[in-house]
């Protein structure tokens, strides 16, 4: 994915949207990311090719936004899915 595929923000539904569907690679790493401690800054210039030193605020934007999208669909998103939505 390009960085100019990325929303600073994914799309705010209850719904998987197709933003979801696109970018579940993105939401994986992410969580993968978080989950092994690694700084997010890091996260975020690896998953999303955004400079956290150049756009600070943008980049703490996308990584937070995504990994909260990401932690959404694991508790609720992934039940679209188990019933029928593909991605």
């Amino acid at each position: 994915m390009a960085p100019t595929d990325y929303l600073d923000a994914p799309p705010d539904s209850a719904e998987l949207t197709d933003y979801d569907r696109a970018h579940m690679k993105a939401y994986m790493r992410v969580l993968d990311a978080a989950s092994d401690g690694a700084d997010w800054r890091e996260a975020v210039s690896v998953i999303f090719e955004i400079d956290p030193q150049a756009e600070p605020e943008r980049a703490r934007r996308v990584h937070d936004s995504h990994l909260a999208r990401a932690r959404w669909m694991t508790e609720h998103g992934y039940r679209r899915l188990l019933h029928g939505k593909p991605l």
